[in-house]
């Protein structure tokens, strides 16, 4: 059986019989004290001491009816991370890595923990480079620097710029370019267009902040321990996305895309800056829930003006 630490969680700490029955107990305590279904609950703890015990997720369901393992040392972290996830600790910055379209990165209190739904992000900037020619991609608050280190490792002749106004969210997004090597991508930091000077793009990307700052959900989840500035950029929660649609057009190229992911309900407020700024092709794509994530437009002068 592991060591819990008894002394500072006598009651809920005794021997449980099987691994399965382990993580129920662990999911149950965190579901009450944190308000998750007990699914999302389910699949922290699993998460959790998967990487305690240096196993895959799918070892840990395959051997649900197993009896506990005698690793110590293991256990001992395992309940620490469970410990911390009962404070209200987001899993990502507990283990310090989140996964993203396909690849892990490093996470922590300086960015933003990379989401699913952000895969949808990437997946059109792909799919709107030119394919047969280098182009340069233009990632607008890189945080991590998932968006851009995924485009570039995606997309061989991609040159890729990343940008944050964070200092530190910047020295994260360097460490997973080196871990990735991802040779191919710059890093800036710059208020949005601020340092760029006069430098133009095939593409500009960007996750902004887009949650109005009075919006409860901040105050709830993961949400509390993330930088709130790359959540929230004043009362409206379209002060970030504004000041992107109003620059993007300086710094495409012609016939160049914008690409902006949003909230759940801003889907025609978007639309209407990238209109009012001149961009053309103006359309929203929905994630797999069916949700206005992604609006996207492009650049008015036309393909046939593109540089080489």
């Amino acid at each position: 059986m592991p060591p819990w630490p008894k002394s500072r969680r006598p009651d809920a700490l005794d021997p449980a019989p099987t691994l399965g029955a382990l993580i129920a107990r662990e999911a149950a305590r965190i579901a009450a004290a944190l308000g998750l279904a007990h699914e999302d609950a389910l699949a922290d703890v699993r998460i959790l001491l998967a990487q305690a015990l240096g196993r895959s997720r799918a070892w840990m369901l395959a051997h649900d009816r197993d009896p506990i393992e005698a690793d110590a040392a293991a256990y001992e972290r395992g309940a620490q991370w469970i410990e911390r996830r009962l404070a209200g600790e987001p899993v990502a910055y507990i283990l310090g890595q989140r996964e993203f379209y396909g690849r892990e990165f490093t996470v922590g209190p300086a960015v933003l923990i990379p989401r699913p739904e952000t895969e949808l992000l990437v997946e059109a900037a792909l799919e709107h480079l030119p394919p047969t020619r280098p182009s340069r991609v233009l990632d607008l608050g890189t945080g991590s620097g998932c968006v851009a280190l995924s485009i570039a490792c995606e997309c061989a002749q991609a040159q890729v710029l990343a940008t944050d106004a964070s200092a530190e969210a910047l020295i994260v997004a360097v460490r997973n370019a080196q871990r990735l090597g991802a040779e191919k991508v710059d890093f800036l930091l710059s208020d949005w267009f601020a340092n760029l000077g006069r430098l133009r793009f095939d593409l500009i990307v960007s996750n902004p902040p887009y949650v109005a700052r009075t919006d409860a959900h901040l105050l709830h989840g993961d949400l509390r321990h993330e930088p709130q500035q790359a959540l929230t950029p004043g009362p409206s929660g379209l002060e970030a996305i504004e000041r992107i649609a109003a620059g993007a057009p300086d710094h495409l190229i012609p016939g160049g895309w914008l690409l902006l992911e949003h909230g759940h309900d801003q889907g025609e407020a978007v639309r209407s800056r990238l209109q009012a700024c001149g961009l053309q092709a103006i359309a929203t794509l929905r994630d797999l829930a069916g949700i206005e994530r992604i609006t996207l437009g492009r650049n008015g002068a036309g393909e046939a003006k593109r540089h080489d």
